[in-house]
């Protein structure tokens, strides 16, 4: 079954795009900054137009005038004055979007990341990891055009229409009604063509994400394809997405050239109309040249940002897209209760006994294993036994917070927080340990700051992996190592976790699976120090030998088995 999308999906009743999404001021500090400092250079770009505009008319009518080059020299140093100006201030505008973008891009990456981390596992699952890859990767870097290209025209458009439209009416209030006229049609534009634009790219980053997805689910069962000889048939499924994508890539580029040229025609004709009057009244006398001139100047300046902010937003469509799944992600991840759950059971020294009362597991197609109700007892190994089916990797679900559950789990008595809390009383490994690049020391210590030697020997001793040198080079997903090695590495990863932050439960999923008997021995005896530690170790286990090395044994029934409806 696919995994179900965390972001919006395509809507038949599209509704206008906002032009700044009030949410990326919540979860980006950063664009606060950016949005002051874009104010201050948009009012000094207007003052810098308004002067560029005035000096030029002087020069030009000085000029009809007669006054000699030697008169116009102060108005004409005035000019490059104002024009090298107005070019820092397109530097400045440049750089700061530039740092803004950077900043921004990083907040919202860990934002989302963390986001992620606190939905935890059981949201994770349910999601495409995909296309969470695609939205911190390519979907942030498409912010890049939303920031240096989207945001600054609006910027502009806000700050520098009004004070021209303002400037004009002062000068020749009939140019101004035009303008004003004219001036709505560019937004009207902006809407309808809005609506379309926001269409086709939701549904070209929609393919992007399936795209994506189906990469990463290839690559990771590529090998089972391929000893079943089904390997071609995914390759035909890759080629329909990819031309998908690139249909899609073509209807965004088509909208966005078709809108260009509605917006420039619009504009076009607006200050054509603007030009046709002043004409007609310098003609008959009715406006003075200087007027005149004046407002020429400032007529295309007055539809330059609007005109822009429509023809940039679809090179930010990308990045607004991309922006609006980071935002659905940590909405979800704001809407997590912030109980205070610094209670004893999510404490990092968390001790006692591990109980579930009434534990049950439910993916949302009715419950999976009949309730549980057992205690785990600390220096204690207890397995938790029952037929292929009955819901055992579902219940060390429930306990590790990867599923939604439902019953009560307490460590010494406190509730443990709900799924996607963090549990730093835990160690765990799973039935397949997943191994990364670096050495058999690197990833038995894996998420600590350092690599403890001595102890991460004594991990690999309980773990019956005394044969495995600390030193020895792991390829990726495991490479250079055996199955039995990998299984082991992982094991001693959970004890290594244990030991050093004193965790209380140490859960192992099948720990023996791909061992012989004599080495699962050896890991037994490893197992039954560990206990005698301190920790409460839980295994699930068919193994005859586990069973009866266990000081008690959990049943687990499927709700079927059980009666359970």
């Amino acid at each position: 079954m696919p995994a179900r999308s965390p972001f919006p999906t395509q809507r038949t009743n599209l509704i206008p795009v906002r032009p700044l999404d009030p949410r990326l001021l919540r979860y980006a500090v950063s664009a606060r900054w950016f949005l002051v400092s874009g104010a201050v250079i948009g009012a000094a770009t207007a003052a810098c137009i308004v002067a560029f505009a005035w000096l030029v008319t002087v020069c030009v009518t000085g000029a009809i005038d007669g006054r000699s080059l030697e008169d116009l020299l102060p108005e004409l140093g005035a000019l490059v004055g104002v024009a090298l100006a107005r070019a820092g201030l397109v530097y400045a505008r440049d750089l700061v979007a530039a740092r803004g973008a950077a900043r921004v891009k990083s907040e919202l990456r860990l934002g989302v990341l963390d986001a992620v981390r606190r939905l935890g596992p059981a949201w994770l699952v349910r999601h495409s990891g995909g296309r969470i890859a695609t939205l911190l990767g390519r979907g942030m870097d498409a912010l890049d055009d939303y920031f240096s290209k989207y945001l600054p025209q609006l910027i502009l458009t806000v700050i520098v229409t009004p004070v021209m439209v303002g400037v004009i009416f002062l000068q020749d209030w009939v140019s101004a009604i035009f303008i004003l006229v004219t001036l709505p049609l560019i937004p009207l534009f902006m809407v309808l063509i809005g609506w379309a634009t926001q269409a086709v790219q939701r549904r070209q980053w929609e393919v992007l994400g399936d795209l994506s997805t189906s990469f990463v689910d290839t690559l990771g069962g590529l090998a089972t394809l391929k000893i079943f000889g089904r390997e071609r048939r995914l390759v035909d499924r890759m080629r329909t997405i990819t031309r998908d994508y690139r249909v899609q890539t073509m209807r965004v580029l088509r909208v966005s050239f078709l809108s260009s040229f509605a917006l420039e025609l619009a504009a076009s004709l607006s200050v054509a109309l603007v030009a046709v009057s002043i004409g007609l009244r310098l003609v008959d006398g009715s406006l003075a040249l200087s007027v005149g001139l004046f407002v020429l100047l400032l007529a295309p300046e007055a539809f330059l940002p609007l005109r822009q902010v429509g023809t940039n937003f679809h090179a930010a469509a990308e990045g607004v897209a991309a922006a609006e799944d980071a935002f659905a992600v940590l909405d979800e991840a704001a809407r997590i209760p912030t109980d205070t759950a610094a209670s004893v059971a999510s404490a990092p020294h968390a001790s006692g006994s591990l109980a579930l009362h009434g534990v049950s597991v439910d993916y949302g197609e009715g419950p999976v294993l009949a309730p549980v109700t057992a205690e785990f007892p600390q220096r204690s190994i207890t397995v938790i036994a029952g037929p292929s089916g009955a819901g055992k990797s579902s219940l060390f679900a429930a306990i590790l917070g990867f599923a939604a559950s439902s019953g009560t789990i307490t460590l010494d008595g406190n509730a443990v927080p709900a799924a996607g809390r963090e549990r730093p009383w835990l160690a765990w490994t799973g039935q397949r340990p997943a191994l990364v690049a670096g050495t058999v020391a690197e990833n038995v210590a894996l998420g600590s700051p350092s690599v403890d030697q001595e102890l991460a020997r004594r991990a690999l001793d309980l773990a019956a992996a005394a044969d495995i040198d600390l030193g020895t080079v792991v390829g990726v997903a495991g490479s250079g190592l055996s199955g039995g090695q990998s299984q082991r590495v992982g094991i001693a990863r959970a004890i290594y976790r244990s030991l050093q932050k004193n965790c209380s439960v140490v859960l192992l999923d099948e720990p023996s699976s791909a061992l012989d008997s004599a080495t699962e021995a050896v890991l037994l005896d490893g197992l039954r120090t560990l206990a005698d530690g301190g920790p409460a170790v839980v295994v699930i286990s068919h193994r005859r030998a586990v069973i009866d090395r266990a000081d008690a044994v959990v049943p687990v029934q499927s709700t079927l088995l059980a009666g359970v409806r």
